[in-house]
């Protein structure tokens, strides 16, 4: 029997995205993952429900770091500069990640239901931001539409940061995208 080895879910995470790379997601099976990671199907089940949640399964603590910073901004801020404070935040969540962060969004994007899904957890984010920012006081529409606009500036900074190659970090990117929202809204 193989000697217990720490961090059974990173070593699946990293298995299952060589794989990924490799084979494609299509024709990786979790045993290949769970094989590959020195592990068991079935401790590979313990961990993810299926394999596009290895891709997924660090959604709910994103999801956690957004409402619980943007909860957390002062009363007074104005509902976009608390999303902007909220994105400067999150982007620490992804510090020493972007070549997995680049890798990961490599293969959601040569995979149509993987695609779906990543729409899927974002829009879920903006529902849970709009919520969060209602419970503040903001009312609707200002808070669906600052919750979707910082998602929206989340997913253009974030694609421009996996596009480049990690020597600048995500809040750069965060930080161009809300000034480039600004120039936008403003009509300029």
């Amino acid at each position: 029997m193989a000697r217990w080895e720490p961090n059974a879910r990173g070593r699946l995470e990293q298995a299952a995205l060589d794989l990924f790379s490799e084979r494609g997601f299509e024709q990786t099976t979790t045993a290949q993952i769970a094989e590959r990671a020195g592990l068991t199907e079935r401790t590979f089940f313990r961990h993810y429900a299926d394999k596009r949640e290895v891709l997924f399964g660090g959604s709910r603590a994103l999801e956690e770091v957004f409402v619980d910073t943007l909860g957390g901004t002062p009363e007074t801020a104005a509902p976009i500069d608390a999303m902007a404070s909220t994105l400067e935040t999150v982007a620490a969540f992804f510090a020493e990640r972007h070549e997995f962060a680049r890798r990961r969004q490599a293969v959601i994007m040569a995979n149509a239901e993987l695609r779906e899904r990543e729409l899927i957890k974002l829009s879920s984010l903006s529902a849970a931001l709009a919520a969060t920012l209602r419970r503040r006081g903001v009312k609707d529409p200002a808070a669906s539409l600052t919750a979707e606009a910082g998602i929206a500036v989340f997913k253009v900074g974030f694609e421009r940061w996996v596009g480049e190659n990690g020597e600048r970090g995500l809040a750069d990117f965060l930080r161009e995208s809300l000034d480039e929202l600004k120039v936008v809204a403003a009509g300029a």
